[in-house]
C-alpha cells in the first residue's frame, strides 16, 4: 500500500482556473519523489491537500490508505511538513525547539533523546544548545528534519527545502534525505532545483498548469536531459 496516494485529485479556488486537475500519484515507503514546475503549477497545492490544509474539489488524497480531510487528525500523525522557511522560535535553543514541537505532537522525550534526533539530522552538539536566532537556514532545516524524526512520521513533505541553501548545506540535506529513505521514510519534495532533484530523487514529476505531465525514474535520465525536458514542457 502506498504511503501517499492521490486519486483523481483536484482543487479549484472560486471560479479561477483549476490549481490542480486529476492528479493520480502514489509514493511508496523509502521513495523520494521530487515534483518540479513553475510557480503556480500546482506543487504547493498538492502538498496542502496531503496536509489537509485545504479541501479537495474532487478526488481524494490518502496517507497510509486513510483519506485526508481538513481538521481531521487521523492522517496528521503519519506525516511531517518542512516548509521553505521552517518556523521556529528564535529565543529557544535547538533542543528546546525540538522539545516544544515534539510535545505539541504528543511526544515527550528526555534531553538525551532529543539530542540524538538532532544529531541524526546532522546538527552538532554545540549548535543544539545555541538559540535559533543564530542559526543559518540550513541549520533550521535540520531542526525541521529532527522534528519529523521525533514525530516518527512515515511521510515527510517538503516545499522548496533547498531554496537559499549553499552547495555544502544542499549536499548535507541531500545525504540526510537519502538516509531517511533507506530507513523507509517516504519523502515528497516540491522543488525548482533540477540538478538536486536528479541527485536526491528516486522519481521526478513535472507539473504544468495544475497537471502532472511527466513522471520519470531518475536512474534513466541525466540532469541535462531533465533540464531540456523541463524547458520544453514549461
Amino acid at each position: 500500500m502506498p504511503v501517499l496516494e492521490a486519486v483523481q485529485l483536484g482543487k479549484q479556488y472560486d471560479h479561477s482556473t483549476a490549481a490542480l486537475s486529476d492528479l493520480n500519484l502514489s509514493i511508496d515507503s523509502g521513495e523520494i519523489f521530487c515534483l518540479l514546475g513553475q510557480n503556480g503549477a500546482g506543487k504547493t497545492t498538492t502538498i496542502n491537500l496531503f496536509l489537509g490544509f485545504v479541501e479537495a474539489t474532487r478526488g481524494k488524497a490518502l496517507v497510509n490508505g486513510v483519506e485526508v480531510r481538513p481538521n481531521d487528525p487521523k492522517t496528521k500523525k503519519f506525516i511531517a511538513y518542512i516548509p521553505e522557511v521552517v518556523q521556529l522560535y528564535g529565543n529557544l535553543t535547538g533542543v528546546e525547539n525540538l522539545d516544544f514541537f515534539s510535545r505539541l505532537a504528543g511526544f515527550r522525550y528526555s534531553i538525551g533523546e532529543l539530542s540524538a534526533f538532532l544529531t541524526k539530522a546532522d546538527l552538532g552538539p554545540d549548535a543544539q544548545s545555541r538559540k535559533l536566532s543564530t542559526y543559518s537556514k540550513g541549520m533550521r532545516q535540520k531542526v525541521g528534519i529532527a522534528i519529523a524524526l521525533a514525530k516518527n512520521a512515515d511521510a515527510i513533505l517538503m516545499d522548496e527545502p533547498t531554496s537559499g541553501l549553499d552547495p555544502k548545506a544542499t549536499d548535507e540535506f541531500t545525504k540526510i534525505c537519502k538516509e531517511l529513505a533507506l530507513e523507509g521514510k517516504s519523502i515528497f519534495m516540491a522543488t525548482h532545483d533540477i540538478f538536486n532533484a536528479v541527485n536526491v530523487g528516486t522519481r521526478i514529476g513535472i507539473m504544468k498548469q495544475g497537471r502532472l505531465v511527466h513522471t520519470l525514474d531518475t536512474s534513466q535520465i541525466t540532469a541535462g536531459e531533465l533540464q531540456q525536458l523541463y524547458l520544453e514542457t514549461i
